[in-house]
């Protein structure tokens, strides 16, 4: 049992010190209801004022596994133009990082059923690294200095072309690639910021009067790390009730499930099964997001509440 605790231990500091130096960002299995913190141009794309929030707890039963939460607020401001607030808070091993942006979105009518909208971004994180969480015998000389209140700005841009029943989005979050830990931090320099691309696309299909489909697509490319890609199928019945499946490549397996409460308010859960070995030292992830629509009663909610 205690073999079993130090091989999971081992391999977790092992994926904290990888994901370091790839620099990835805060994955999430419902990416299709939390769109903006991936891409700046959805700020204001539904029409009216939108809150979401979401939990992400990743690799129950893993000591210092990723554990995420997020909230954005989005809303159009005047015409053809959106604005949106995003704050996360990630804690990986002995780190904690806070982010804090500013999304801007311009939309002109590109046809007569589809929209173009041109999204940027500004803000910055905050990192906080307590080595002691992490190393606690003989560590190396970059590891004995905690790193405090480091701040690291954020300018990212968008495009989002989207219709009542389909999407497609190319964004990158950040294109700043400073150094992520100076000599002054820690005695050297350990890595490099990433550039994170990230593609996005979904459609919906009417199946019957009662059910719909969407598939939708995620694809995330970073310099220096291979290539993911989110493949999810939902399902939608009677608008209210939605169950589907996901997978992320050479990652996990997934379920989802969400229930439109009422007009405003939906509730969303997805649960990850690992398909890497690192399942022999967990019990899987789980997602919770909620969000909550102040919808014009004149206009209503835009059908189907996929995107």
């Amino acid at each position: 049992m205690i073999k079993n605790i130090k091989k999971g231990l081992a391999i977790i500091t092992m994926l904290t010190v990888c994901g370091a130096m790839a620099q990835q960002d805060p994955q999430y299995t419902q990416y299709m209801y939390n769109t903006m913190t991936v891409n700046s141009a959805y700020a204001g794309s539904l029409g009216h004022l939108t809150i979401t929030g979401l939990l992400r707890t990743q690799w129950v039963g893993m000591e210092g596994a990723p554990d995420t939460q997020s909230f954005s607020l989005d809303t159009p401001i005047a015409k053809n133009l959106g604005l949106g607030i995003s704050i996360v808070n990630e804690e990986i091993g002995p780190t904690e990082e806070q982010y804090l942006d500013a999304n801007f979105s311009y939309t002109i009518q590109s046809s007569q059923t589809h929209k173009l909208s041109f999204g940027v971004k500004g803000g910055g994180r905050v990192l906080n690294i307590d080595w002691s969480k992490g190393s606690y015998r003989d560590p190396d000389a970059q590891f004995r200095e905690n790193i405090i209140n480091k701040f690291l700005p954020v300018v990212g841009a968008g495009l989002y072309w989207h219709g009542e029943r389909d999407y497609i989005g190319l964004s990158v979050p950040n294109f700043m690639t400073r150094e992520r830990y100076t000599y002054d931090d820690i005695g050297e320099d350990l890595v490099n910021e990433r550039i994170h691309v990230y593609l996005i696309g979904g459609i919906v299909f009417d199946l019957s009067a009662h059910t719909k489909f969407k598939p939708a697509v995620l694809v995330k490319y970073v310099s220096g790390a291979p290539i993911i890609a989110d493949f999810s199928a939902n399902f939608m019945f009677n608008n209210a009730f939605t169950l589907g499946a996901a997978y992320r490549t050479s990652d996990s397996v997934s379920a989802l499930a969400g229930i439109q409460i009422s007009p405003m308010f939906m509730v969303g859960y997805s649960y990850d099964y690992t398909t890497t070995q690192l399942n022999n030292y967990n019990s899987g992830t789980h997602e919770i997001v909620l969000r909550f629509e102040l919808v014009n009663r004149k206009k209503g909610l835009k059908s189907p509440r996929f995107f």
